[in-house]
């Protein structure tokens, strides 16, 4: 399992709120590993208003 604050690391520069799709595009920009990728398209397809939601929904 990847920690959320890993996730967030691969995270700089999204503009919130963000859809799943939005957090995947910063994410491989940012070239986050494969484990990020996929602990992201695990995510539903919810808005995230901030950083911590999506920390959230990874902790679910």
């Amino acid at each position: 399992m990847t920690s959320p604050i890993t996730v967030q690391k691969f995270l700089k520069g999204v503009d919130y709120p963000a859809d799943r799709d939005d957090l995947l595009l910063v994410a491989e920009g940012n070239d986050a590993p494969e484990d990020v990728i996929e602990a992201l398209e695990a995510l539903d397809e919810s808005t995230f208003d901030g950083p911590d939601e999506v920390v959230e929904a990874l902790d679910d």
